[in-house]
């Protein structure tokens, strides 16, 4: 999937013109995202780059160039968040619509039609991912491998209810599909690639390979109860409004007759 769009473009564009101000990158990504972490790493960036900035002497003026590059090197890294991937969407067959009278003040959306080609993608994916996870279980550290099963079952559920009821939200079609396909393959393929002789070996950021694995998949994890909560809690905010529909529709039934909801 590519990043080459006409939004992506202006984005970077944006990017290079406010150069001088690549400090406070990464608490605009945030803000974007409405991703907490983010916003308060990018809220530290910004307040050690006013902190360097009134420092007088060649001092400030290095650690202000410090920050600046850490903003820099941390927008790109979180390149995922302020420029996202093209999706391909699927194509959809033709949708039934529901026909209803213009006096019902509220209707619940048609359903849509199964995604079945694209969702036994990603549910493939997962099963890869459980599967080399199973064949490799004690080669993984304690613990991962549940970590890894309750991941690929959370994410599994998601798949199943876009194939059922897609929520035709482009950010997080993204965000799953990266999830599936990308990151939690990539997660594992390379944790298998190193030989078992050296995953307690400590890294130049002091983790081991094992260390970093748990921590990883820890993260992956949360992300997988954060497109679950989502994507279920919209299931119910859906079956809500129409319960609303019905009841605005058929409430007033009249004991002893057909109502047909005709006023």
């Amino acid at each position: 999937m590519s990043r080459l769009t006409a939004g992506n473009l202006v984005r970077v564009t944006l990017a290079f013109f406010f150069l001088l101000f690549v400090a406070f990158y990464v608490l605009v990504i945030g803000v974007g995202a409405k991703n907490k972490k983010v916003i308060l790493e990018g809220g530290l960036y910004a307040a050690a780059f006013i902190a360097a900035v009134s420092l007088s002497g060649a001092s400030g003026a290095f650690a202000g160039f410090a920050v600046m590059g850490l903003s820099a090197v941390r927008s790109y890294m979180l390149r995922d968040l302020w420029l996202p991937r093209r999706v391909r969407r699927p194509q959809h067959g033709a949708t039934l619509q529901a026909h209803a009278p213009t006096q019902a003040p509220s209707q619940p959306s048609p359903a849509a039609t199964s995604l079945a080609g694209p969702s036994d993608d990603l549910s493939t994916a997962l099963a890869w991912v459980s599967s080399q996870a199973k064949q490799n279980k004690h080669r993984l550290p304690a613990d991962t491998y549940v970590t890894i099963l309750e991941t690929c079952q959370m994410l599994d559920s998601v798949v199943d209810a876009e194939s059922r009821q897609p929520s035709g939200d482009a950010r997080f079609e993204y965000e799953l599909e990266a999830m599936v396909r990308e990151y939690l393959p990539t997660v594992l393929r390379g944790f298998l690639a190193i030989p078992p002789s050296m995953v307690d070996n400590r890294q130049p950021n002091g983790r081991t390979p094992n260390e970093e694995l748990v921590e990883q998949l820890r993260l992956l994890l949360g992300q997988a109860e954060t497109l679950h909560s989502t994507r279920h809690s919209q299931t119910s905010a859906d079956l809500t409004t129409t319960g609303n529909f019905l009841r605005e529709r058929f409430g007033h039934h009249q004991p002893g007759g057909f109502d047909f909801g005709i006023k």
